[in-house]
């Protein structure tokens, strides 16, 4: 009994010293082998987290950008008809020149933006969009700077040219490259979301530009703009990364047409691709023309967009000079209106806007703000007393969703490599509706509040806008549902 157990002893004992190290070795590799299965996994889960962070960190510093800019323009906001009325019409509410200027400035800075943002855009594809961003944001300084020294006579129409120059390059060139930098980043199915919260920063500069314009003086106020515009464009060169479409640099977001078609490829309604031929260097108007011919929803969208832009260029050149000879509105009031209307713009393009993308879709929201800013403009015209335009601010939270969603089914028409060129198509027909609606409501908006009008009806041109805006909204109902790309699921979502 003795032997046995010794001799199964030895035996263990000859066992594991000759199998042990083979055992070892075995094990070794086998577990060399699992890991060098899981490692690929971790390493690919890890480099996505990095990739995240770094497109969050950079959206963000866009957001700021954004931001800044957008408050550096809207702080003088209020004042700008305060400065131009007592340049031009000193000791009066009311002033046929001023309107008659704002308006010819404002049809002047359209005809020159119509022709800048398709060529911004396209450059802005090839170039990126940091590189382009840096030309209007340093632009915007100068007017800002010359009314910050001196507001007379002599120094109001050396604004006033500056002004006109280079909102020429500036205006809406900001939001189109900004839009397209998004564009880079974001998923298809995300886009409509991203541009609502990107609306969403930029009426929270509109609401903290107005609070400030509402405690600082008019001189103080351009002051303020100059510095925080100079610092906005220090900030972008510092923080924001350079973004390229991904197919024609170290981009870093998948492209959103199937894998191996080629960038001159756009989706049409019936979710079939069709070649266009490819952009040149300066896009013509023939290239546009193509582009529409052959997106159905892209034409519809930039019939929507000039009839919206035109009721709203309509507006902002008509109802601050109406406000004012209708109940002697001042700076402070102007502030207070705009407030209103921002804080309720950024609550809803921030908070409400994100949540009903998904269940409602772009279309409808789209189709819902535009029949809000009917509705809005309506009011206006109707205007019985000095509270009623306070109120009709509230149908901002509603009208807000139109700039956004239409921006929305614009982008989902275009490849990775068009968006710039897509969004510089629509801010141009946007900058056609521009030159178009001062020539249009200027002139009627005089006539009414002079005493040689036909009958008395101070809101006449509002209720033409309230028309134009309805043209927009019956438009609308006739987009079809933007296509859904078969690989939307493999972009890089946030």
């Amino acid at each position: 009994m003795l032997m046995s157990e010794i001799n199964i002893g030895v035996m263990r004992s000859i066992y594991f010293t000759v199998a042990g190290p083979s055992i070892l070795v075995a094990n070794y590799f086998r577990g060399k082998c699992l890991t060098q299965q899981l490692l690929p996994k971790e390493l690919e889960r890890e480099r996505k987290k990095r990739e995240m962070e770094k497109k969050l960190t950079a959206l963000s510093h866009l957001f700021v950008t954004v931001f800044l800019s957008g408050f550096s323009t809207i702080i003088v906001a209020p004042a700008i008809i305060d400065v131009t009325m007592f340049s031009l019409c000193p000791g009066t509410d009311e002033c046929s020149l001023a309107i008659y200027l704002s308006g010819f400035q404002q049809a002047i800075i359209g005809l020159g933006t119509a022709l800048m943002m398709p060529i911004i855009g396209n450059l802005s594809d090839q170039y990126g969009r940091k590189a382009l961003l840096t030309l209007p944001m340093t632009l915007s300084i100068i007017p800002l700077a010359i009314l910050a020294c001196n507001r007379t006579t002599n120094y109001f129409y050396a604004y006033f040219a500056f002004k006109t120059l280079t909102d020429m390059v500036c205006q809406g060139s900001i939001n189109c490259l900004a839009l397209a930098y998004l564009a880079d980043n974001i998923s298809y199915r995300q886009r409509a979301s991203a541009f609502g919260i990107l609306a969403g920063v930029t009426s929270a500069a509109y609401v903290c530009g107005t609070l400030a314009a509402r405690f600082l003086s008019t001189g103080l106020a351009f002051q303020v703009a100059t510095f925080v515009s100079l610092f906005a464009v220090v900030y972008m060169r510092i923080f924001l990364e350079e973004s390229i479409p991904a197919d024609q640099g170290e981009g870093i977001t998948q492209p959103i047409l199937k894998d191996g078609e080629e960038d001159n490829v756009i989706q049409n309604d019936d979710n079939a691709p069709t070649k266009v031929p490819p952009f040149k260097k300066i896009p013509s108007l023939g290239d546009v023309i193509y582009l529409m011919k052959n997106s159905p929803s892209f034409a519809q969208a930039a019939i929507v967009a000039f009839f919206n832009n035109l009721g709203e260029g309509g507006m902002e050149s008509s109802s601050m000079y109406y406000l004012k000879a209708r109940f002697h509105f001042n700076k402070n009031q102007f502030a207070d209106l705009m407030l209103i209307g921002g804080i309720v713009a950024t609550i809803s393009q921030l908070f409400i806007m994100p949540l009903l993308v998904s269940p409602i879709g772009d279309g409808r929201l789209l189709s819902i703000g535009l029949f809000a800013s009917c509705v809005y403009a309506i009011l206006y015209s109707i205007a019985w007393s000095a509270w009623v335009p306070y109120a009709a601010a509230a149908v901002s939270t509603v009208m807000v969703f139109a700039p956004p969603s239409l921006r929305s089914i614009a982008s989902k028409q275009a490849g990775p490599r068009e968006q710039g060129k897509a969004q510089g198509c629509i801010s141009g027909i946007i900058s056609l509706a521009n030159i178009m609606a001062p020539l249009i409501f200027s002139p009627l908006t005089s006539l009414f509040l002079s005493e040689g009008a036909p009958f008395h009806f101070p809101g006449f041109s509002i209720i033409c806008i309230a028309i134009t805006l309805m043209i927009a909204f019956i438009q609308s109902l006739m987009i079809g549902r933007a296509p859904s790309t078969s690989n939307a699921e493999n972009s890089t979502e946030v």
